[in-house]
């Protein structure tokens, strides 16, 4: 957060006065605004990794969290394709999936940097586990607390914070990056709503207790009929489908969700109805600056669990960190990792502090996302042949890094995003 101006007096000599550029004022106007400028200089503004102490706190406990309980058994989630209940409920246990909730609903209370502090250190032990509490953090606690109302907040704010994980249903099989394409229909009912339809690629489906699913209540007005409902898991009309065998996060469950006849009152409305598509909107640009954070972590990871074992590694008499060809491949590499971390700090400050941040978040994530996939491959280089093993990590921080570039919108869809900017700013200068 920006401080506050702070302003200093400035001396003049009494028979020449000048200001603090050197320049001789024509008159008192000029020499009181070279006056301001000389004393916005001397206000010391942060770094971008400059952190409060609230989020130092956060930050470091979400580390040791990863170190101590997660890092025994990253590879035999990653095996099983699967997430444990004891590891979804010591996240709750931690604090990590309401880090954005507000104190009174029983949540942390801190802000959204805050929670991409939290991601990025999960990602460096496990990216898995990182995208389960991202989503929650990032789009569904952000969905209420923008957009539900008081009676909602009072219901489902609490549960977020303490006990039921929330999964985000847009996409379906034919409208990925074309997401407003969806053909999930809501038809009113009375006093309900019923919804009809299929669900793809959705994240977090096998632990999720809530989702919010977005169905168009009248297609004849395209995307403006896209509406979220909030579907609780025991209604009779929602179904778990098929669950994806990826490549990678594999402990992260992605599933099919089966629609039929699924009723919901009109109170399970989340915002209003009609504003599906902008609450998407706005919600996956804040989103994708936490995929950003999710893909520096593991780049990070990767990264240090790789230079964990060149510094041991010897050849030829010495460390294989030691040789110049080496030192100049992970400098570059660790530059890199820095670069995009700032892309992402930055976002997530701006998004913070109310400002404008869409160009700069498809910016963050990215850079993040190609950051993650060259680091993670050249790690898989420097342990050789064992990085080519299943028994070292080195080659599941490979497979984890490729969702990066796909989803919460692929590169080419960042790619257009910041063009549009650049190109709306050029048409306005």
């Amino acid at each position: 957060a920006r401080r506050a101006s702070r302003t200093f007096p400035v001396r003049h000599a009494a028979a020449t006065p000048t200001c603090a550029i050197g320049v001789r004022p024509a008159g008192g106007l000029l020499c009181r605004e070279n006056q301001r400028r000389q004393c916005g200089t001397q206000v010391l503004r942060p770094a971008l990794n400059q952190l409060s102490e609230d989020e130092e706190m956060l930050r470091d406990s979400a580390a040791k969290f990863a170190q101590e309980v997660l890092s025994p058994r990253v590879l035999e989630m990653d095996k099983a394709a699967a997430m444990p209940a004891d590891i979804v409920e010591a996240l709750f246990e931690q604090g990590l999936m309401g880090i954005e909730v507000p104190a009174e609903y029983g949540g942390v209370g801190l802000g959204f940097t805050a929670a991409c502090l939290a991601v990025e250190e999960i990602a460096k032990v496990d990216p898995a586990v990182a995208v389960l509490m991202d989503i929650q953090n990032t789009l569904l606690v952000t969905a209420f607390n923008r957009y539900g109302s008081a009676e909602q907040k009072e219901r489902y704010l609490p549960r977020l914070a303490t006990d039921t994980v929330c999964s985000f249903a847009l996409s379906e099989p034919g409208s990925g990056s074309d997401a407003f394409a969806l053909k999930t229909r809501a038809v009113r009912d009375g006093d309900d709503w019923v919804l009809e339809g299929g669900k793809s690629w959705i994240s977090n489906s096998i632990e999720a207790g809530l989702f919010v699913v977005f169905a168009n209540v009248d297609p004849t007005k395209g995307h403006r009929g896209i509406t979220a409902f909030i579907v609780e898991r025991e209604n009779p009309g929602l179904k778990i489908g098929k669950k994806e065998d990826k490549l990678g996060i594999r402990a992260s469950s992605t599933c099919e969700l089966v629609l039929e006849g699924c009723r919901v009152p009109s109170s399970a409305v989340l915002g209003e109805v009609g504003q599906g598509y902008k609450m998407a909107i706005e919600l996956l640009n804040e989103g994708r600056i936490g995929i950003g954070a999710q893909m520096v972590g593991l780049a990070q990871g990767a990264f240090d669990y790789a230079l964990a074992y060149m510094v041991t590694r010897k050849q030829f008499g010495q460390s294989i960190a030691d040789f110049q060809g080496m030192q100049f491949q992970y400098a570059r590499a660790k530059m890199e990792i820095e670069a995009a971390r700032v892309l992402v700090y930055n976002a997530a400050r701006l998004k913070e502090n109310g400002q404008p941040f869409v160009q700069e978040a498809a910016m963050a994530k990215l850079k993040a996302s190609e950051v993650a996939q060259d680091v993670s491959s050249q790690c898989i280089d420097w342990l050789g042949g064992v990085g080519f093993t299943k028994e070292f990590l080195a080659e599941k921080y490979y497979r984890d890094s490729k969702i990066g570039t796909i989803y919460e919108g692929t590169s080419n869809i960042q790619l257009a995003t910041i063009a549009k900017s650049i190109r709306q700013a050029y048409s306005q200068s």
